[in-house]
């Protein structure tokens, strides 16, 4: 479809980012909030059951709250009949346009530790994401990794229909031995296709990825983890695990997989890298003892004077180090206590903290700085956040909410627990307040219509960030049965359409509703019997016309009929 005839009532549409066999994603301004965002569009209205699971993946990636999962702003509807979503904009593409690019060590560690955190939340949930592979891990500007496409995301107490008929849901290349085989899958086939994208990043090529589908999946099952050189020894063990073929020899869960990378330390990394020295050439001949004893007193003098110019050379250079590391300490502090603590960014406690460790990379001073840094940024971040909570202010505006400092602190420390409880008191705010709010509609009588200000809406919203909800789940209860007593209503004043329609929009709310379904049938079956009597009624009528003719009687008379 051409973006010149794509209109989203509130978004201004610049141009289209990509497109898949079942979406589209472009590239917009929330005109709202003059913020860009990612429009993710089904290219088609006709396939319910895809549309049922394209709502069903926002409402699970709006209930996942971490850094590293991206953020979904809206969901709606446009005028011919197919959803869309808009999502946060990541301007740093995806993992997949650096393709064959070696990463450095470091780099691949930290990409993977961070899509590992959004999967344990992911995980936590109850979910498989079913198809991590470097299209879906985006980057945000400042390098951090994203975790994107949850559409085959599923339950793990449900088996996926697509599994049970045969077909492998899934990037083949990525896929996991027992996604390719089509068996049940639970959070380590994630972990292994991380370790496949680990694997990549590491060497600059996947070696599973065959000619074809067939034998992609056949190297999947039966291909042994390539031998790593030397440089890269430290990754064997941690990559034996994630590709191991077997489930059960791998990582249980990516809270253990983390765990694994905090102890994969850097020096483990340098291990590797070092070189054996050249060996010394070996002489040839010998001088005789008596040469040797004549010149080994000189020989000595002149290594004393070399060891005695090199220790002063040494302390010299130590010394005007030293006086230089502390000059950098002392302007971090002073930046420190008059709060620049990143900004400006060269004038800043964090750059002069940092110049130190260029000087000295173990320096403990300069460690410490930069994590008091750290927990200054967090504290100041969590009060900014505790106050728009208090105040209401839950995720609007963007970027002055609750919801904005809390994601900034857990950008700063993904596993910070502050952020995290914050962000669970915010779920509940926004639970509290849709809750009301849907009381509220229920005494105005606004219980289905209009469809994003009424009782089932607010309700439907909730159970969305809380599955589940008790609370959620019993005013969906409570309106099918306003709905109920709408349709014995309308049966006593003999409004047998109106019964009907209520009882219909009963079953919207709660489709399973027993009471709904039984007076349904009910209806249907007056229905029959009242088709059946005008039938028969019709049949007499007619027979009591013939009997009233007498010309027919004569007839039928005469003729024995």
């Amino acid at each position: 479809m051409s973006t010149t005839l794509l209109e989203i009532p509130g978004y201004r549409v610049h141009g289209q980012l990509g497109k898949g066999g079942m979406a589209e994603v472009f590239l917009a301004t929330q005109e709202s909030l003059s913020r860009k965002v990612a429009i993710k569009v089904l290219r088609s209205a006709e396939d319910e059951t895809f549309s049922r699971r394209f709502i069903k993946e926002a409402h699970t990636v709006a209930s996942l709250n971490h850094p590293s999962i991206i953020t979904i702003h809206d969901i709606g509807r446009l005028a011919d009949g197919r959803y869309y979503l808009a999502m946060e904009f990541l301007p740093g593409g995806d993992l997949a346009r650096r393709k064959g690019e070696v990463f450095a060590p470091e780099r691949a560690l930290q990409i993977v530790r961070q899509v590992a955190s959004g999967l344990a939340v992911v995980h936590d949930k109850g979910l498989v994401h079913r198809d991590v592979k470097p299209a879906n891990v985006l980057f945000r500007g400042d390098g951090t990794a994203v975790l994107t496409d949850f559409g085959v995301a599923k339950d793990l107490d449900i088996d996926s229909e697509l599994t049970q008929f045969g077909v492998a849901v899934g990037s083949p290349a990525y896929s996991s031995p027992e996604q390719a085989q089509c068996q049940p899958l639970d959070a380590r086939s994630d972990i292994y296709s991380l370790g496949v994208i680990l694997l990549e990043m590491l060497t600059g090529n996947n070696p599973y990825r065959g000619g074809n589908y067939t034998q992609t999946v056949v190297n999947h099952v039966q291909m042994d983890l390539p031998p790593l050189p030397d440089s890269l020894g430290a990754f064997r063990s941690l990559l034996a695990r994630m590709l191991a073929k077997r489930p059960e020899d791998r990582f249980t869960e990516c809270r253990a997989l983390l765990t694994a990378l905090d102890e994969m330390e850097l020096s483990d990394l340098e291990e590797t890298q070092i070189r054996p020295a050249l060996p010394l050439p070996e002489q040839t001949s010998l001088a005789p003892a008596s040469r040797r004893r004549r010149s080994a007193m000189p020989l000595l003098v002149m290594l004393s004077v070399l060891v005695l110019i090199g220790t002063l050379t040494s302390a010299g250079l130590y010394l005007k180090e030293q006086r230089q590391i502390d000059a950098l300490l002392s302007q971090a502090e002073e930046r420190f206590a008059t709060g620049r603590l990143v900004d400006p960014e060269r004038d800043s406690a964090e750059h002069y903290f940092n110049e130190v460790l260029a000087i000295d990379a173990g320096n403990d001073d300069a460690l410490s700085g930069l994590q008091r840094i750290r927990e200054s940024r967090i504290a100041a971040l969590l009060v900014q956040a505790d106050q728009r909570l208090a105040e209401g202010l839950l995720t609007e505006p963007a970027e002055d909410s609750a919801d904005f400092y809390y994601r900034q602190a857990l950008v700063i420390d993904p596993q910070h627990a502050g952020a995290q409880a914050g962000l669970q008191r915010l779920l509940e705010a926004r639970v509290a307040r849709f809750l009301a709010l849907a009381e509220q509609s229920i005494a105005d009588k606004r219980l289905l219509l209009p469809e994003e200000d009424s009782a089932v809406y607010y309700y439907q919203q909730v159970l969305g960030w809380a599955p589940g909800n008790a609370d959620a789940l019993a005013g969906l209860n409570r309106v099918a049965l306003e709905y109920r007593d709408l349709a014995s209503g309308a049966y006593k004043r003999g409004d047998f359409p109106g019964a009907l329609a209520m009882i219909e929009r009963g079953l919207q709310v709660e489709p399973g509703n027993s009471e709904l379904m039984r007076m349904r049938g009910e209806h249907e079956q007056l229905l029959d019997e009242a088709r059946a009597a005008r039938t028969r009624a019709a049949a007499a009528q007619a027979d009591r016309d013939r009997q009233s003719n007498p010309i027919k009687r004569a007839w039928n008379n005469i003729f024995g009929q």
